[in-house]
């Protein structure tokens, strides 16, 4: 036993741990239940009573060094996890992470809402599911009317008086607005649409819409045309000009759509325009006077116009997209092109 115990001893104090598995591996080998220490007391038992004074003293210098140096093991290990983490500098950015963005149409739509805010227009929405009367009826489309022919309709509901369908455009929009809202009224109704049309490069079958409407007493076609063009130099440049040309939709008379110079070949023609110099961007024209009265307002005393454009057109010419399908396809190489863009 004298022999066991001093080789204990030189062991204990050769000890080399360096992580806190291989010291608590060495404690429990030293003095856990079936330990090395633990055994030699249990032998102490059986020794002459003459010899256990020797021998206890022994093994209690052995416990106790066994277990000291443990502590110190753990102390010393503790120290040099506490210098190393401090050698670390907390102040150095971290590993990048690869953020989101807006989506394009997201982007456009809010600055076309920013821009004409800044002209003094309110923003109004209403809801995607709409009956026949808001969409067709008020705006000057009788039934079985022509007209109703150059939007393919998606109906949820058919064969009454009001079927219910999927907005072709936001202007049923504005016809609650004249419905509900006071006179003089100056508003813009950015929303999703929906048409039965196939889906292409230029076309798809669910698209957005921002459309205007400002009604007043002694509103002009001139003042239309000015708030065309001041949004126009505000979105695409200071530099861009405007043209009008002769349009028909129902619900305005007269009527125009309206095309920009382009940007990208300052009017010297390019395949954007197709070598004409310019580019389409909306259609607009003075309130019907029948429009009015079917919503309510005297059209002998009021007057006004409204226009719309499609947000996925405004994003096609601002940053040169040729294919309207992109918008769609949720393509993360092609959403991160517009992580820098910030919106106005």
């Amino acid at each position: 036993m004298k022999e066991k115990i001093e080789l204990l001893l030189q062991e204990i104090e050769n000890l080399k741990c360096n992580t806190e598995k291989d010291i608590e591996e060495t404690r429990v080998r030293l003095l856990g239940k079936k330990g090395e220490v633990t055994k030699l007391f249990e032998e102490f038992r059986t020794i002459a009573p003459e010899m256990k004074r020797e021998f206890g003293q022994k093994l209690n210098i052995l416990k106790n060094k066994a277990a000291a140096k443990i502590e110190e093991l753990k102390e010393n290990a503790a120290s040099s996890g506490t210098e190393q983490s401090s050698s670390t500098d907390t102040s150095m950015p971290g590993d990048p992470l690869p953020l989101g963005s807006r989506h394009p149409v997201s982007i456009a739509r809010q600055e076309i809402v920013n821009i004409f805010r800044k002209f003094g227009y309110d923003v109004a929405e209403g809801p995607e599911i709409e009956d026949d009367h808001h969409v067709f009826e008020s705006l000057n489309f009788p039934p079985n009317h022509p007209a109703r022919d150059m939007q393919d309709t998606f109906f949820i509901s058919n064969g009454h008086l009001n079927p219910l369908l999927l907005r072709t455009h936001t202007s049923c929009v504005q016809v609650r607005a004249m419905e509900s809202m006071p006179l003089p009224i100056r508003i813009i109704c950015p929303g999703r649409v929906f048409r039965n049309e196939a889906i292409s490069a230029r076309a798809h079958c669910i698209f957005h819409q921002v459309e205007g409407l400002y009604i007043d007493e002694n509103v002009t076609f001139a003042d239309l045309k000015q708030a065309i063009l001041l949004f126009a130099r505000e979105m695409f440049g200071p530099d861009t000009q405007i043209r009008m040309r002769p349009s028909y939709f129902p619900f305005t008379e007269p009527s125009a759509e309206v095309d920009v110079s382009c940007n990208i070949c300052h009017g010297k023609g390019c395949n954007i325009c197709k070598g004409t110099g310019w580019l389409e961007i909306l259609g607009c024209g003075m309130v019907d006077p029948n429009v009015l009265e079917a919503s309510g307002i005297d059209s002998k005393k009021y007057s006004g116009f409204a226009f719309g454009m499609g947000v996925e057109r405004i994003a096609m010419l601002k940053w040169q997209v040729n294919d309207l399908r992109h918008y769609f396809e949720n393509d993360m190489r092609f959403l991160s092109e517009f992580s820098h863009c910030v919106e106005v």
